[in-house]
């Protein structure tokens, strides 16, 4: 017969070893006396791991965890510390849990603090347009060496090897698709 445990006491880890071996047939009284031998360390464990955090949701994972696992331990280690780094790893699959939801704004202008949270400097859509629109005026042969190697950022040899031609004839294109890109930006901006 299993004695029962008073909160306040504690356990020697070979005991709660016994104990979590006993437990693993899956007796109920067997599985109580186990879970209220290490539930404190869990709590206390979770507790210091997430201060302030959800340690009761935590410690009850880590017994869904612990309970599920039970028929396959061996005890070949102590039991406790088996616990304790199920426990750890609630704690860590909490936080990575966490980490991937949204976080909830209460806010009024939700889409002008999301416009003013986007990176600066970056190309928006209406440069993607204008670069479009001066690539067409580029010949073909110049606009693919000055895409692939300056918009897509492909190695200059790799697309010389791509294209079947040298690498000098791809730093020459590309040269040329600047110059003419830039001269029709100079252009366009003296007309507006």
């Amino acid at each position: 017969m299993m004695r029962h445990l008073r909160s306040t006491e504690t356990l020697d880890d070979h005991h709660v070893t016994e104990l979590a071996l006993a437990a693993r047939a899956g007796g109920a009284d067997d599985v109580e006396a186990f879970t209220r031998a290490v539930y404190a360390d869990v709590r206390r464990f979770v507790q210091f791991l997430c201060p302030g955090g959800s340690a009761e949701d935590l410690a009850q994972e880590t017994f869904v965890r612990v309970l599920r696992s039970l028929p396959g331990f061996a005890g070949r280690s102590s039991a406790r510390v088996w616990v304790l780094s199920i426990a750890r790893r609630a704690v860590v699959d909490g936080f990575r849990a966490a980490s991937a939801r949204p976080v909830i704004a209460d806010l009024t202008d939700w889409q002008g603090a999301a416009d003013r949270r986007q990176p600066r400097g970056l190309p928006g859509v209406a440069d993607g347009v204008a670069l479009d629109d001066l690539l067409a005026a580029v010949p073909e042969e110049r606009r693919t060496a000055f895409v692939l190697t300056q918009v897509i950022g492909l190695p200059y040899q790799e697309v010389a090897e791509h294209l079947g031609c040298p690498v000098g004839t791809v730093r020459s294109r590309v040269a040329r698709a600047r110059l003419q890109l830039v001269a029709s930006l100079t252009q366009a901006e003296q007309a507006a």
